[in-house]
């Protein structure tokens, strides 16, 4: 996520900041002045996600239930103007392989919610790629809309910190996003998330404020990385101690590039503007180490600033490294690298953003390892008192099989069940998925979300012919032969002649075949060289960059 500071760069960056209280802005929107400053919002910790980490990172199934950062969303390495998650996934491909619709809806049911990143220190940022006005603003459009945001961040990093053409083009379309969501009466924050040296924001991240506001664009705040120092960090100074200098200084840009701007605040009002986050345990750079007793000093220090945001890098690393992780200098996408409990880190952080319980001592969120009660969900339309009517499962709007008590189900095999969607963690036959008695360690069953509005019964996906032999009904089969019937792969469950495959698919659970999973697919595909199809599924307008959403590339 961070870039390491040079010295040169910094030392520019004091003399910047020194100019920048005489240097001219452009107007920024008439509506923001000294006397309209947007209220104050409480201040907040959100750890960042790694989404397409591996191992996945299950941010809607934490102990504790916490807003989090989604990261990062980048331009598609081939459509400039295709938003993707860090080029691996689009975002209907998102939905479909990490299921990531789903568990966000998961975590708002719980009381969480999320906030998407634009950017990261590797790959192309939408505004560096998509030179496209409109594209681009379709583009970040088409993210908010997708995950109903009111928040996003901005993470701009080494190359795309020098491209003052990608910083304008950035700020128009946010701009103008902005001004839509308002007056549709949905208003947007905007976070810009820059790299910092003890002495301050660089110049590169200064002109990015300072054109970021230019633009136009409600800036709600600059969050600062504060990790990587490098060479920035004094001699004999921790990373602790170089952070607190790091947002000292950026609380002084702030106050002035604010001003500039025409939005008069107060030092409080600024401070309540500055965001940080820092690398949790091991940095990049192997002399910087941010342990849990410093995670606490920082937070306790932004607490009593008043600082408005706090993230950290990264919800994915809080925990303590396993004994076969070799060099703990080295840093993993999987954990912190220090002595730590599970989770020790955000726990730190929570003080930040942390909330008045209420007075009857009930925690203010759920669990999020509680199973939804058949209870939790009113039948559309009924706001009246008393109970809940009971969820009743539809096929035709579900987007997995329904569970059924008599079917056998292997690991993988995702259901449907009182209108939520579950996975199966190892074989299982009678075990109901949302049984209130059994404790989540120990159930066969995880819950990944709710059906969601609009969703319909997933094509069976398919492969090419050849892969396994054609079924023929006169052949006897072994328990584990695969076959293919109209492109979808089957397999034996015992000795069977005569028996067609595609009753299965019906809900035939006596029948002695069963389709394969979606996981079983890809790993067929991937040991043939090829790659599964979806039976009646074409290229999306997403993944085409065609059709009435889809945005003209730059």
């Amino acid at each position: 996520m961070a870039r390491r500071l040079s010295r040169w760069r910094v030392a520019f960056a004091a003399t910047v900041a020194v100019g920048l209280a005489g240097a001219g802005l452009m107007t920024v929107q008439e509506r923001r002045s000294a006397a309209q400053a947007p209220d104050v919002v409480p201040a907040w910790f959100a750890p960042y996600v790694d989404v397409t980490a591996t191992p996945s990172y299950a941010f809607e199934r934490q102990e504790q239930v916490r807003d989090v950062v989604l990261s990062f969303v980048v331009a598609d390495s081939a459509r400039p103007c295709v938003p993707s998650w860090g080029t691996h996934y689009t975002m209907d491909e998102a939905g479909e392989s990490l299921e990531l619709d789903r568990r966000v809806a998961r975590l708002r049911q719980l009381g969480g919610d999320v906030s998407v990143s634009f950017g990261g220190q590797i790959n192309d940022e939408l505004a560096v790629a998509c030179t496209d006005d409109g594209a681009l603003r379709k583009a970040y459009s088409r993210v908010i809309d997708r995950y109903d945001l009111t928040r996003i961040d901005l993470d701009i990093e080494g190359e795309a910190l020098r491209d003052g053409a990608a910083t304008d083009r950035r700020a128009r379309a946010i701009a103008a996003l902005q001004a839509e969501r308002e007056a549709a009466g949905e208003p947007l924050e905007v976070w810009l998330t820059l790299p910092v040296a003890p002495t301050g924001l660089t110049d590169e991240g200064l002109r990015t404020v300072t054109g970021t506001l230019a633009g136009g664009v409600d800036l709600t705040g600059v969050n600062v990385m504060t990790m990587d120092y490098a060479e920035s960090l004094p001699a004999g100074t921790s990373v602790v101690d170089g952070s607190k200098q790091a947002l000292e200084a950026t609380h002084q840009q702030l106050s002035r590039a604010y001003a500039n701007a025409g939005v008069s605040l107060t030092s409080e009002e600024v401070w309540h503007r500055v965001g940080m986050t820092p690398m949790i345990g091991q940095n990049d750079v192997p002399a910087e180490v941010l342990t849990v007793r410093g995670a606490e000093q920082l937070a306790a220090f932004a607490v009593d600033k008043g600082v408005g945001r706090a993230s950290m890098w990264s919800a994915n690393r809080d925990r303590e490294c396993g004994g076969n992780w070799g060099d703990l200098t080295v840093v993993s996408d999987s954990c912190s690298g220090v002595e730590q409990e599970p989770g020790q880190f955000q726990a730190a952080f929570d003080v930040v953003g942390a909330e008045r319980e209420p007075e009857d001592g009930a925690s203010a969120r759920p669990s999020a390892s509680a199973s939804p009660s058949p209870s939790a969900t009113r039948a559309a339309g009924d706001d009246a008192p008393g109970p809940r009517a009971t969820p009743v499962d539809d096929p035709a709007t579900s987007p997995y099989p329904i569970w059924d008590e008599n079917a056998g189900y292997v690991a993988g095999t995702k259901v449907v069940w009182r209108r939520y969607v579950y996975t199966a963690r190892w074989w299982t036959q009678g075990d109901v998925p949302d049984d209130p008695t059994v404790s989540v360690s120990d159930s066969p069953w995880q819950i990944l979300g709710p059906v969601l509005p609009g969703e319909t019964p997933e094509p069976e996906p398919t492969l090419p012919e050849g892969t396994y032999p054609a079924w023929d009904g006169q052949k006897p089969y072994e328990g584990g032969a695969r076959v293919l019937l109209d492109g979808i792969p089957y397999q034996a469950k015992w000795w069977t002649q005569g028996d067609d495959p595609r009753a299965s698919l019906a809900g035939d659970n006596t029948s002695p075949w069963r389709p394969l999973t979606s996981l079983e697919v890809e790993k067929a595909a991937e040991e043939a060289g090829t790659a599964p199809a979806e039976e009646g599924a074409g290229e999306s307008a997403e993944e085409s960059g065609e059709g009435p959403e889809a945005p003209a590339e730059g």
